[in-house]
């Protein structure tokens, strides 16, 4: 009986514990496929014609979204219309878009938005979208800034690094 009990419990166990794991990554891809659904409609660009990149600078940081495709002028300038917006909202202490998409307030804005008069925000064209530095001498703004970036990275699942590096010269 013992021997019986073991043996279905060698089979059942690993399934449970199978089952278990893919719950996880699940809902992972269920609250990564609602913050791209999400972003569709707040960035007014499809999130799979476009790749974001967040950076940690000692400075500050960025955020660069590029349309995949060179020849797509129309998420290009989806891309452009959109960060001219958010920087102009950012500026203002108004995270209200990332709130929408991630549902949540994103790490570090509350701080941002207190601070928001020591922080500069900078939108620069790229060939196929857009780019906005975030800069601040503030320490307090300075890490909150890389909080709200590290989180960007999470939930887009970007795969960039969290570490602070210096920017690349183009």
């Amino acid at each position: 009986m013992k021997t019986t009990i073991a043996v279905i419990l060698l089979f059942i166990v690993p399934v449970v514990l199978q089952q278990q794991g893919n719950s996880g990554t699940q809902s992972q891809d269920t609250h990564h496929q609602g913050v791209n659904e999400r972003g569709d409609q707040a960035m007014g660009f499809s999130q799979d014609k476009a790749t974001h990149h967040f950076y940690l600078y000692p400075d500050g940081g960025a955020i660069e979204v590029n349309a995949n495709d060179p020849a797509d002028t129309t998420t290009r300038d989806q891309i452009r219309m959109h960060f001219t917006h958010i920087t102009k909202m950012f500026s203002d202490g108004n995270f209200s878009i990332p709130m929408l998409i991630h549902q949540q307030n994103p790490p570090g804005a509350d701080v941002m938005t207190r601070l928001r008069s020591q922080i500069a925000y900078k939108f620069d064209e790229t060939p196929r979208g857009g780019r906005i530095g975030i800069t601040s001498a503030n320490k307090e703004a300075l890490a909150a800034i890389h909080k709200f970036l590290i989180f960007q990275i999470q939930d887009h699942q970007t795969g960039d690094t969290t570490d602070v590096t210096t920017p690349k010269l183009k």
